[in-house]
């Protein structure tokens, strides 16, 4: 009978440690919180000022519900004791930054901003454990961190010093894995049933491809961009795809640079190319060669327009009636009017009109037009 009362007196008080852990905790949470917005914020605009394109940066300081939850898990070892006696030195989220990019490139200049930014004290790979731990999972790499000795040492950081913050650095795909896993019933392949574990395995493999797939899209469209501006340059204009980078490399270098020209106008007028019947930028040049776009530009606002709005000038002038009739806005009523005044002005003012038909064979293979 005494030794079940010792038996009993030893027994450990998981409620007590579950409300004492609150208690602790509660009286740090604004510093743990405080660390990981300073953190967030210096992962931000450090991403910023690398220019990295990214999905998002999310922070935060682990809710004490959450800690305390975690802080009563049974010991692996020895079920009857938690597995974190201290959990607010054991626990090393307190503090958590997470880091989503589009791209799995991304992750290795994510790794070295961080490495460049922080003080690693310890990095995994989470995706290597998960074979081992007979666990359905996700990729992602995890870091523990802490200011390094230069930020640590500024009056604003100072209170921070030596404080552990992880990091999470994973694909936008990988986190939509993570998210959903959260409601799978099953965490083991020794415990799932056969049909479900093939799908899971199924599942993770598309989505291990997609990820490879996204890259190589955009490792191939980098390529691309690369080339067609080398075509470009060169004058290897019937090789090059009419896109809106290689359409704004051959702009600049044919009417000037314009830094006022967003991404989405280029977008637009590569539509517009596409809606007249061009294919290359060797049509593009046969069509608009021997006009001049400063002049046609004056005449008809009375001074040099942007870009674009120069170069849709020249097309209306080479093209005449085709360009109105081809045009986004054909079939608005209230288009034609303007650009077939636009016509007559330029007539009066001894401009040629010209008839080029990009879908005409002969067109392909013409020489530049000269006006005269």
């Amino acid at each position: 009978m005494t030794t079940g009362n010792h038996s009993n007196q030893q027994k450990f008080d998981f409620l007590q440690h579950e409300q004492s852990t609150i208690t602790s905790y509660l009286k740090v949470y604004n510093f743990w919180s405080e660390l990981t917005i300073a953190n967030k914020r210096i992962i931000e605009e450090s991403i910023k000022k690398r220019s990295i394109q990214i999905h998002s940066v999310e922070g935060r300081a682990k809710s004490p519900t959450s800690l305390a939850k975690k802080a009563i898990t049974p010991s692996d070892h020895d079920p009857s004791k938690p597995k974190y006696l201290q959990p607010l030195k054991e626990i090393t989220d307190l503090s958590a930054v997470r880091i989503i990019t589009f791209f799995p490139k991304t992750i290795e200049l994510i790794d070295a901003l961080l490495k460049e930014e922080f003080e690693i004290l310890e990095f995994s790979d989470k995706s290597k454990n998960l074979l081992e731990d007979e666990k359905f999972g996700y990729q992602s790499v995890h870091y523990l961190v802490k200011l390094n000795s230069t930020r640590s040492g500024l009056s604003e950081y100072e209170r921070f010093s030596g404080a552990i913050t992880e990091i999470q650095v994973r694909t936008i795909l990988q986190h939509a894995w993570a998210e959903i896993e959260h409601d799978i019933q099953y965490k083991s392949s020794t415990t799932i049933p056969t049909d479900i574990r093939r799908r899971f395995m199924a599942l993770a493999g598309l989505l291990e491809i997609a990820d490879r797939e996204f890259q190589a899209i955009q490792d191939d469209d980098q390529e691309l961009t690369i080339r067609a501006e080398s075509l470009v340059n060169t004058g290897k204009l019937s090789e090059v795809e009419i896109t809106p980078s290689a359409l704004k490399t051959y702009l600049n270098r044919k009417l000037g640079a314009d830094g006022r020209m967003s991404d989405f106008s280029y977008d637009w007028t590569v539509r517009l190319l596409k809606k007249l019947g061009f294919k290359n930028f060797q049509q593009i040049e046969n069509c608009i060669s021997g006009y001049d776009a400063d002049q046609i530009s004056r005449i008809l606002e009375g001074k040099r327009q942007g870009q674009l709005t120069r170069f849709e000038y020249l097309l209306l002038t080479a093209m005449g009636e085709r360009y109105i009739e081809r045009h986004h806005f054909a079939g608005q009523n209230w288009y034609g009017k303007l650009p077939r005044k636009q016509l007559k002005m330029l007539e009066d003012a001894s401009i040629k009109i010209g008839n080029f038909d990009p879908l005409s064979i002969e067109e392909e293979i013409n020489t530049p037009l000269n006006p005269g």
